[in-house]
């Protein structure tokens, strides 16, 4: 086994010297000449995509717009939200700072509209919310379905993600049969949904439970007795979202005996790597939201083993990797390779640590966040009691104080609710940084080689190139500018509040230690102490007679 890895290690480090080589030898002018099969392979076809006004689903939708321009529709799962209209939400998608590039490539938003079919569909509904005119459209037109919508909420009432994750794909499974031209159905899974498996290998495993049942009970369950049953049928799954994702990809190996269909498992998707914006991201969720909070001072104790390493994915490799094994299943006839790990681990690996050290030294003199409450620091800790102690002395304490001023001078108190929610998010948190898994991605870095040097500059699948304090910063200047909307102009005052919160962390260290040592040495010179350590010693005589 030592030496099939090692052979493994060779063969991928070679591919890498030699993709280098070739690529810095190569003229501008002969990578273009080279053809884009890539492209090529969705020329003409109708796409179907739900999640598509999620994180991931803007990505996809942004890069099948730009890089195949021959598409002949992609047909947008889409509901209306919050008052707006389908057409209101796209149109807002596509003006957004995701879609700038394209939209100066295309002249305008209206070409952009024209190559998108809108279906009012909802996968957590019965029957899908389709209407029949719209089902027999998909029905008859469809050539390819991804299926991305999901819950990624780890904390998701289990009901909402049966719903979603399981039902939602069951249903999605059952359209693509009824499909008339289907050349492939792709589900979008993870990599952390068998948790069991501490090498996840790119195969079928069994699921926690039958989806089938799962979904009969969630329906006819009150939504209270579904509570009540939750932590025996989730086991020893940590929530819901690992349970109902391995439910899904259940459901999707079934269907492969009748229609094809492919099982993705991205690891954890995070902000953009290269394009079209680097850095870009719609939420906060997994380490963006770690390094902001470490940033604005409001995290300062994490328990967590600081040498163990979590395997993150940029959404923009992730979204060049599902083009290119559309390409090599109908292109390249490889519809063996249809279970697919997309992981970044076999290449990279950076652990908490270094995660939290890249992001400190980035917010404290490249890129600081408005408005922090405390100079960044704090750490690592391995024991859960020093965990917990540290917490309620430099979280609870300090915004409980905060928010007390904040009351006093009129304003709403808000401190001791973001310490509530980071408090919630950490009970999920910590099962995935004290625990450790690998993972197998052989198919991946197979496929990858079969690519030209154009495809591996346009579909970038690999790490070469990576700098991952560049790559941080632009994370943390993305959700700078685009989440938390503060904007190039006010860095210089960032810059400068950040240096007072220095001083006043300096300050508080020295008048808190000492006001320590002092009430120790005070202690300890006391009659009291020294009447205390008298009556000891005739006591432990005693006990010894």
């Amino acid at each position: 086994m030592d030496f099939f890895l090692w052979d493994i290690f060779l063969e991928r480090d070679f591919f890498k010297r030699t993709t280098m080589a070739t690529e810095t030898t190569m003229s501008s002018a002969d990578l273009e000449a080279l053809p884009d099969r890539i492209a090529d392979t969705f020329s003409g076809l109708k796409v179907l995509i739900t999640g598509g006004t999620g994180f991931m689903g803007k990505v996809l939708v942004e890069k099948l717009l730009r890089k195949c321009p021959d598409i002949d529709q992609i047909l947008l799962f889409v509901r209306e939200k919050k008052g707006k209209n389908q057409k209101q939400r796209l149109e807002e998608i596509f003006n957004g700072v995701l879609f700038d590039k394209l939209r100066d490539m295309r002249g305008g938003i209206e070409p952009l509209l024209a190559k998108v079919t809108l279906v009012n569909g909802d996968a957590s509904e019965p029957d899908l919310g389709m209407s029949e005119q719209d089902r027999t459209m998909v029905i008859n037109d469809v050539d390819i379905i991804i299926h991305a919508a999901a819950t990624i909420r780890f904390d998701e009432e289990l009901k909402k993600a049966v719903l979603l994750n399981v039902r939602g794909t069951k249903l999605m499974v059952e359209l693509a049969k009824a499909c008339k031209n289907l050349k492939l159905f792709i589900h979008v899974s993870t990599s952390y949904c068998h948790l069991h498996e501490k090498l996840l290998e790119e195969k079928a495993y069994p699921p926690p439970a039958n989806p089938h049942q799962i979904i009969q009970a969630v329906e006819w369950m009150d939504d209270e007795t579904i509570a009540t049953l939750t932590p025996k049928l989730l086991d020893k799954l940590p929530n819901s979202y690992a349970f109902t994702k391995a439910l899904g990809e259940a459901l999707v190996v079934e269907a492969m005996e009748h229609i094809p269909a492919m099982v993705l498992r991205p690891s954890i998707v995070i902000p953009i790597w290269q394009e079209p914006v680097p850095g870009w991201t719609d939420n906060i969720n997994g380490p963006t939201g770690l390094l902001i909070g470490a940033g604005k001072g409001v995290i300062r104790s994490m328990y967590c083993k600081s040498n163990s390493y979590a395997d993150y994915l940029p959404v923009d490799v992730f979204i060049n990797g599902i083009m290119i094994v559309v390409w090599n299943y109908l292109k390249n006839g490889d519809t063996k390779s249809n279970i697919i790990n997309f992981t970044s681990s076999a290449e990279i690996k950076v652990t908490w640590s270094e995660m939290i050290e890249a992001g400190r030294e980035i917010i404290m003199h490249r890129v600081p966040l408005n408005g922090v409450v405390w100079y960044p620091g704090g750490s690592m800790k391995h024991s859960r009691l020093y965990h917990n102690i540290c917490v309620f002395f430099f979280h609870w304490i300090p915004a409980f104080i905060i928010d007390t001023l904040l009351f006093c001078l009129g304003y709403k108190p808000v401190l001791c609710r973001v310490q509530r929610r980071i408090t919630k998010g950490f009970e999920v948190f910590e099962y995935y940084t004290n625990n450790q898994w690998d993972f197998k991605s052989d198919i991946a870095q197979t496929i990858r080689q079969k690519l030209n040097g154009k495809e591996r500059r346009d579909y970038k699948v690999d790490a070469v190139g990576l700098d991952i304090s560049k790559y941080f910063e632009d994370c943390i200047r993305a959700a700078r500018v685009f989440i938390l909307k503060e904007y190039d102009d006010t860095l210089p005052a960032a810059r400068r509040h950040m240096r007072v919160m220095y001083w006043v962390d300096v300050i508080c260290r020295v008048l808190f230690w000492g006001a320590l040592l002092y009430w120790m040495l005070g202690w300890f010179s006391s009659p009291q102490a020294l009447v205390t350590d008298h009556n000891t010693a005739p006591t432990v005589i005693a006990m010894d007679a």
